[in-house]
């Protein structure tokens, strides 16, 4: 009996060891990359606009990894689609962060996603950095903001049209996706537009839902509540709505000499397939445009283009930067010398290294990571559209401003101070500390 038990035994002790190694195996090798997660919809109505941050993310990690990569070892990307479906973008964070052990993740565009997943990051004590312009109101120490608040983009953007070389606008339309990134950011408008003296007669707020493309009426309507005073459209239309948006204008005859539209969510890419000759001279506010002319930016664009052909990716040499995607580039830059400066990965390490963490941006600033908000300091500009989608710059900040998390126009957020720096006086929870 003993004597037939011994060759099992020997066996089952050689599988054991067997699979023990395999396993030993496994673990070194997963040790050999740092992973890291991209979280942006890549199908449904986001994916015109989050498509190309997941690509400049993926040429950002292996131009680090062609350096050398992080702390010896290269860093993995693991790509994922939440499909522009907000709450699948939680249970997608959660995956990449429970499954896949990735050290910090890059993504999301609207703030319905984001939104979605604050929770997961703040409960798994977890890091995102977010790319894209936003409403503010909000301030996290598992975020870091690397895209605009409104006084770095929205309220500009209004100064510019209500001054005399933006035409003197006394009368707006605040046109937006229904969702809170337009709804917030236009209570802010409205309250800024109060405080210079433009009632609400003045303003007329409409919201279609996402994916919409009839705005035959919208804009009918538009030109009717235009008569009168020189008004503006402020639109903070997101995704492939703008397609059919900008072609009502155009199939309607609206003029940016006459009625100019500024938008916060149109860029380059947006503007790729469009037939933008009728659209000339209308505007966006960004922090950064594809026409900037810097070495940074250059260098930048030469990257994109080796990167693209490369890897032959849809739309060939008519793809182009914009400006989510140098802030999406700034912030995996910021991470990477965070990393290297915390020497590990750990989340409280890296975050507290993040703090005044700088970059040389392709659009030729030194742009500032603040300790404090977890925000960018970031110069605003504005362009207007060319006739091959591209942007003239016709006005621009000297330098970067210093983002407000909270609007000094919204009574209940004035007094509001998010101070996240090391270390946190409200020690483990998850509100900012205000003062």
């Amino acid at each position: 009996m003993q004597s037939a038990q011994k060759p099992f035994l020997r066996r089952f002790t050689t599988l054991v060891v067997t699979a023990g190694m395999v396993v030993v195996s496994t673990m070194a090798s997963a040790a050999d990359t740092i992973k890291v997660g991209i979280l942006h919809s890549l199908s449904g109505t986001m994916a015109i606009s989050e498509t190309s941050l997941k690509d400049v993310a993926l040429m950002t990690i292996e131009e680090i990894n062609a350096s050398g990569g992080l702390l010896g070892k290269k860093i993995e990307p693991v790509v994922v689609d939440p499909a522009s479906n907000w709450p699948l973008f939680a249970e997608k964070a959660r995956e990449l962060i429970e499954k896949d052990k990735v050290a910090v993740t890059f993504g999301c565009w609207t703030s319905v996603s984001r939104k979605s997943v604050l929770p997961v990051f703040e409960e798994q004590n977890a890091l995102l950095f977010y790319p894209v312009q936003y409403e503010g109101e909000e301030c996290s120490r598992n975020v870091f903001y690397t895209g605009a608040a409104p006084n770095q983009q929205a309220i500009p953007a209004v100064e510019y049209l209500m001054s005399e070389d933006g035409g003197g606008a006394r009368r707006f339309v605040l046109l937006g996706t229904d969702y809170v990134y337009p709804r917030t950011t236009n209570k802010i408008l409205r309250a800024f537009l109060h405080s210079k003296k433009i009632a609400d007669a003045d303003i007329m707020e409409t919201y279609t839902p996402f994916g919409h493309s009839d705005y035959q009426t919208i804009v009918s309507q538009i030109k009717k509540f235009a008569v009168g005073k020189r008004t503006a459209v402020i639109s903070t239309i997101n995704g492939d709505s703008n397609v059919p948006f900008y072609k009502e204008l155009a199939n309607q005859g609206v003029k940016a000499e006459n009625l100019p539209v500024v938008a916060f969510s149109v860029g380059e890419e947006e503007l790729r397939g469009i037939d933008t000759a009728p659209l000339v001279g209308h505007l966006a506010a960004w922090n950064y445009f594809m026409t900037v002319n810097t070495p940074e930016n250059k260098a930048f664009i030469k990257k994109w283009r080796a990167y693209v052909k490369k890897n032959k990716l849809p739309g060939g040499d008519k793809r182009v930067t914009n400006d989510p995607m140098e802030a999406t580039y700034i912030g995996i830059k910021m991470w990477a010398q965070a990393v290297r400066q915390a020497g590990t990965t750990n989340v409280d390490a890296v975050r507290q290294a993040m703090g005044y963490q700088s970059v040389k941006s392709p659009s030729g600033y030194e742009i500032v990571m603040d300790a404090k908000n977890h925000h960018l300091h970031k110069p605003v500009l504005i362009g207007e559209i060319r006739k091959d989608g591209q942007f003239d710059v016709v006005w621009h900040t000297k330098g970067p401003i210093r983002a407000q998390a909270w609007s000094p126009y919204l009574p209940d957020s004035a007094r509001k101070v998010a101070d996240w720096t090391y270390p946190w006086v409200c020690g483990n929870c998850t509100a900012p500390t205000y003062r």
